[in-house]
């Protein structure tokens, strides 16, 4: 068994494994985990197989972004998982039978791709050597030169969607508590800060606020105390 065979085993088996931990974790945390791991799994597999576009694009979009996002999402979300368990044997039988289902494609196809031969060999006139260009560079090219148009379409929607996803949380609305910029660079500090005169006092004399209205005097015995209640 070479080296190849033996990434191979070991990536098919962290994935399988990652794949099942996915849907039988009890955390929802946990499981966003194994599925990112799943994930790097698969992008090895595909660097065996020689597709580097596909291997960077699943750790760069879905590895970098979509799980990262769904991580924090489920992290911040109060899940109540004693619901979630509610219903489970209710719909078991119909998930089983998706489940089977699902399965039994999946041998059939793998199953006929294993029957077939090697790869077709590609004639080559004699002394003709065809250039030996990465999986990545020969897809840029063919997607910049016969499909430029299609891509500068998809662009252009994207930057739609893109300017009406910032539209739309940028709208006034009375309930928020957001702050412009520009005021905040150009406020000054008698806006927000007022100096109030105070006489000079001596140590651990309490200051006279100002302009306080004068506490009326105590009485002085007990017997003015007890004339002022009569």
């Amino acid at each position: 068994m070479d080296v190849k065979t033996g990434f191979f085993y070991l990536f098919s088996v962290v994935l399988l494994f990652a794949s099942f931990r996915v849907v039988t974790a009890r955390n929802p945390v946990h499981a966003v985990l194994f599925l990112m791991l799943a994930f790097s799994q698969a992008s090895g597999l595909w660097l065996l197989l020689q597709a580097e576009f596909l291997a960077m694009t699943l750790v760069l979009v879905y590895l970098g972004a979509v799980m990262v996002l769904f991580l924090f999402v489920v992290m911040m979300l109060d899940i109540n998982l004693d619901t979630l368990r509610d219903g489970f044997w209710k719909h078991f039988p119909l998930a089983a039978t998706l489940g089977a289902l699902v399965a039994l494609e999946m041998a059939a196809v793998l199953m006929s791709g294993f029957r077939t031969s090697a790869a077709p060999k590609v004639a080559v006139a004699v002394g003709q050597v065809g250039p030996e260009i990465p999986n990545s560079k020969a897809l840029g090219i063919l997607l910049y030169t016969e499909y430029l148009m299609p891509i500068q379409v998809a662009a252009a929607i994207l930057l739609v969607a893109m300017i009406a996803a910032i539209a739309l949380t940028l709208r006034h609305r009375k309930d928020s508590k957001a702050i412009s910029a520009s005021e905040q660079v150009h406020v000054r500090a008698s806006d927000r800060l007022r100096v109030l005169k105070m006489e000079p006092v001596k140590p651990g004399d309490a200051p006279n606020a100002p302009n306080a209205p004068e506490a009326p005097e105590a009485p002085a015995t007990a017997e003015a105390s007890k004339e002022i209640k009569q």
